[in-house]
C-alpha cells in the first residue's frame, strides 16, 4: 500500500472514530429530556402481558414501553437505588392496569445473590413517542432494556 492511500485511510478512520465518540447524556439530562417530552399525568395505563422495553433514568424514574409506539415516564415515590443495577423489571397491576399511587416497579437483580425490590409509582406520564424516536440517535438510546420473559406478568 502506498503512503498516500495509508494516510487517507488513517484520516477516514480518525473522522469516523471522532463522530462515534460523542458524549452520552447523564441520567439527569436524560430524565429532563423525557420530562420535557411527556404529557400531563394520567391515573393509569393498560399493561400488556410483556413490556416492549424500559430504561432506568437514575434511581427515581424510568421509562417503560408497552409497544414500539407507546411509552410512559414513571416517577417513583422515593429513591429506588437498586434500579440502576436491575437485570430486569416488572410492574404490579390491578385488573391489567398499572395505577399511579397503587402499583409498583419490581426490580430484579441477578448475580451471586439475586434480589427483588419494589418501588411505588408516584406519577405516570405518557411520552410523545414521535419526538423521542426522532431524538434517539442524539440520546444514544438505540437499545431499550428488554424485560426477562421468564418473570411472571404480575410479579407480586
Amino acid at each position: 500500500m502506498d503512503l498516500r492511500r495509508t494516510l487517507s485511510l488513517l484520516i477516514a478512520l480518525l473522522l469516523v472514530t471522532a463522530c462515534a465518540t460523542s458524549p452520552r447524556m447523564t441520567p439527569a439530562e436524560r430524565l429532563e429530556f423525557y420530562r420535557a417530552n411527556a404529557g400531563e399525568p394520567v391515573r393509569s395505563f393498560h399493561s400488556p402481558s410483556r413490556l416492549w422495553g424500559w430504561r432506568a433514568l437514575g434511581d427515581s424514574a424510568l421509562t417503560v414501553w408497552t409497544s414500539s409506539n407507546q411509552g410512559f415516564l414513571l416517577e417513583l415515590a422515593q429513591r429506588c437505588p437498586d434500579m440502576t443495577f436491575a437485570s430486569s423489571i416488572g410492574l404490579t397491576t390491578r385488573t391489567s392496569r398499572v395505577s399511579a399511587g397503587f402499583d409498583s416497579v419490581v426490580i430484579h437483580r441477578s448475580g451471586v445473590q439475586s434480589s427483588r425490590t419494589t418501588c411505588r409509582i408516584d406519577t405516570i406520564r405518557p411520552l410523545n413517542t414521535r419526538v423521542v424516536k426522532e431524538s434517539r440517535r442524539d440520546l444514544h438510546d438505540l437499545e431499550l432494556e428488554d424485560r426477562d420473559p421468564s418473570i411472571p406478568d404480575d410479579p407480586l
